[in-house]
């Protein structure tokens, strides 16, 4: 018996289901003229074995459903991003927290709260662009506590940087010359939510930051 492989319709599938559909059904209906063209000519004396047709129809069936299942998934995904985009604009005018280091230099100023668990013999601040490049470094508070520190966006020669994201790297070391944790978190407030993409990003000043590095809100 002739054999239509079903399963090459759902390879259709990833550019769109309505083809993938159309696909499949073209190859159900050829099947089914084999089929019937080969059951009306068959010997009577030795009739065909059916279970090769009978799998095959088990296959189609599956494709099918696999087809749908593929279509009601991409419904879920659109759903789940309209859903994160109208969370997204409830950011609108709050104040977030960020704490994986990074802040908005914005208007020439930017900000960082850090702590130390414990007294250090000294402390290195670095400060970082978007491309991982130290553009400044200074020495920093050693008291064991929470500390501000306040950057006005110049670089260790004096350059006047652009506004964007710098990140702050804390690194603290006992007189042993052992580490000691530290954490720092950034905070500004929301002014634009850009949606223009498939993840919505926050707008604090000019820059952008994924709503995934918000750590707390604030109505404030």
């Amino acid at each position: 018996m002739t054999t239509i492989d079903p399963t090459a319709a759902a390879a259709s599938a990833s550019t769109g289901s309505a083809s993938a559909l159309q696909k499949l059904s073209g190859n159900f209906d050829t099947f089914l003229q084999l089929l019937t063209t080969q059951l009306q000519n068959q010997d009577p004396t030795s009739p065909m074995d059916t279970n090769q047709f009978t799998q095959q129809l088990v296959e189609f069936s599956q494709v099918e459903q696999q087809i749908s299942t593929n279509d009601n998934l991409k419904t879920l995904v659109s759903l789940a991003q309209g859903r994160g985009s109208a969370d997204a604009v409830n950011y609108l005018g709050k104040t977030v927290t960020l704490t994986n280091g990074t802040g908005a230099l914005t208007n020439g100023a930017a900000s960082w709260t850090y702590s130390l668990d414990a007294a250090a013999a000294s402390n290195t601040l670095t400060v970082s662009d978007s491309t991982g490049r130290i553009v400044y470094s200074s020495a920093g508070e050693t008291t064991a506590g929470m500390h501000q520190f306040a950057w006005n966006g110049k670089d260790s020669s004096g350059n006047q940087l652009p506004d964007g994201a710098y990140t702050l790297t804390v690194t603290p070391a006992a007189s042993d010359g052992s580490a000691i944790s530290s954490a720092v978190a950034s905070s500004g407030k929301v002014t634009q939510v850009d949606l223009s993409g498939s993840i919505p990003q926050l707008m604090i000043g000019s820059t952008e930051f994924p709503v995934s590095d918000v750590s707390a809100v604030a109505s404030i």
